[in-house]
C-alpha cells in the first residue's frame, strides 16, 4: 500500500511538473520589453460581436516594426488595440490600463518578442471598439418666393373715328347735243326717246291712210 501511494505521488509531481515546464516554455516564448499590454501566446482573440473597427477609423503609422496612433476619428472609441507578431503570440494593449493613456496618440506599440529573442516584425494588428454614425445632414435650399402673376394689359381701345364711306354714284352722261337738259324740247328724263317719236308719226300715216280707204270705199258703194 506504501508503494502503490508512493509512485502515485510521484507520477502527480511529475505531471506538474511538466505542465510547469510547458507553461514557462509558452510565457517564454511570448514576451515583450513593453509593460503596457498583456503578452498572450496562442492565436489572438477577435473582437467582442459589433465591437470591430476598421484601421480607416484612426490615423496611423508604422515605422520599424512600431504602430504609432496619432488620432482617433469623431465618433469612434478604441477600447482594444492588438499586435500580432513573432513566433507565437500577440500584444494586447488596453487603453487607460498599465500606463497606456486612455486617449490617442498612442506610440510605439509593438509585437511581442520572437523566440529568438529578436524584436517580431508587426504581422497584423486590428482594433475593437465602439463607432457612432454621424447623421447625416439634409441641405435644402431655401424657397424662393413665388413672383406675383402678371396680370394682362387690357388692349387698347379701337378707334371711334369712323371714316366716311365713298361716294360711288357717278353723274350721269348729258348725252351730246343736250347740255342744256333738253333734247328737242322734251326734259331729259336719262334715257333716248327718239324712237317714240318715229312710232307716233308711223301710227298717224297708218291712221291717215285708213281713213282714205275708208272714204275710197264709201264712194265706191254709193
Amino acid at each position: 500500500m506504501r508503494r502503490r501511494t508512493f509512485r502515485g505521488a510521484v507520477a502527480v509531481m511529475a505531471l506538474t511538473t511538466a505542465a510547469l515546464i510547458g507553461t514557462a516554455g509558452s510565457a517564454l516564448a511570448c514576451h515583450s520589453d513593453d509593460n503596457r499590454p498583456h503578452p498572450t501566446p496562442g492565436k489572438a482573440t477577435p473582437c467582442a460581436e459589433g465591437t470591430d473597427l476598421s484601421q480607416s477609423d484612426v490615423d496611423f503609422k508604422i515605422v520599424k516594426n512600431r504602430l504609432n496612433i496619432s488620432k482617433v476619428h469623431e465618433g469612434v472609441t478604441v477600447k482594444r488595440i492588438v499586435v500580432i507578431g513573432g513566433d507565437d503570440g500577440f500584444n494586447d494593449y488596453t487603453p487607460g490600463a498599465r500606463g497606456l493613456d486612455k486617449a490617442a496618440p498612442w506610440n510605439d506599440l509593438r509585437a511581442p518578442f520572437s523566440r529568438n529573442g529578436r524584436q517580431a516584425d508587426i504581422e497584423k494588428w486590428y482594433l475593437c471598439g465602439t463607432k457612432t454614425e454621424k447623421p447625416t445632414e439634409t441641405t435644402t435650399a431655401p424657397t424662393r418666393p413665388t413672383k406675383p402673376t402678371e396680370t394682362t394689359k387690357p388692349s387698347a381701345p379701337a378707334s371711334s373715328e369712323t371714316v366716311a364711306p365713298t361716294s360711288t354714284t357717278a353723274p350721269a352722261a348729258v348725252p351730246a347735243g343736250n347740255e342744256s337738259g333738253t333734247g328737242g324740247g322734251l326734259a331729259n328724263t336719262g334715257f333716248d326717246n327718239s324712237w317714240l317719236i318715229w312710232i307716233a308719226a308711223l301710227l298717224l300715216v297708218a291712221g291717215g291712210g285708213l281713213l282714205a280707204l275708208l272714204k275710197f270705199r264709201r264712194k265706191a258703194s254709193e
